[in-house]
């Protein structure tokens, strides 16, 4: 684990017990609903929900799409342990610890991989990509959700979180999707400056 990463971890863990009570998990609710609106996903779909947190948006899905199955993955033992302490559907959903830049999953798994307001937090962002592409089905989509404001240039770097965040513009998001076999569909603004970008594999 590099430094980066384990900071992250450390930062993760210390937030997760209170996580669902703080402002951004309220504001997080919201964009989550906005997301479900532009959600595409076959009968018994099978996700991923990448930097899951608590799992608060994979029990959204299940709730909407009934014979849905799930996995949520964290790199935060912490947010891992609160996911699985409220989970209403343990027959449907499970919540493991893992790395986005090497998934513990086989090769096209998933029907859909959802990614919200967690990419900014990547050290390696086309690591993360070529995961995302492996895991998922042919024809499967990849849901990403994060923040970009117009005035930035691409791969803009911010220190406001332990380790830095960076913020992708949509042009940077679809190359990073290009180099991983992914191809855009569509960019949509949910709340302020959150933006979702749609790819399709």
């Amino acid at each position: 684990m590099t430094n980066n990463t384990s900071i992250k971890q450390t930062f993760f863990d210390r937030w997760a017990p209170s996580y669902d009570w703080l402002f951004p998990s309220v504001v997080y609710q919201a964009i989550h609903k906005r997301l479900l609106e532009y959600v595409n996903l076959p009968t018994s779909a099978n996700v991923l929900d990448l930097g899951c947190g608590t799992g608060k948006l994979i029990h959204r899905l299940a709730i909407n799409f009934p014979n849905l199955q799930g996995t949520g993955l964290d790199l935060s033992p912490e947010m891992i342990s609160q996911a699985n302490s409220r989970n209403c559907y343990p027959q449907r959903l499970t919540f493991l610890l893992g790395n986005a830049e090497e998934m513990p999953f086989g090769e096209e798994q998933f029907d859909a991989v959802f990614n919200t307001i967690s990419f900014l937090h990547y050290p390696h962002p086309q690591q993360v990509f070529n995961e995302v592409s492996r895991v998922l089905r042919p024809g499967g989509y990849f849901y990403l959700v994060d923040s970009y404001f117009k005035w930035q240039d691409e791969f803009q770097y911010l220190s406001i979180s332990p380790g830095g965040l960076n913020l992708y513009s949509p042009t940077a998001r679809e190359k990073l999707g290009e180099e991983a076999g992914l191809n855009l569909q569509a960019n949509y603004y949910l709340l302020g400056a959150v933006l979702l970008t749609i790819f399709t594999k």
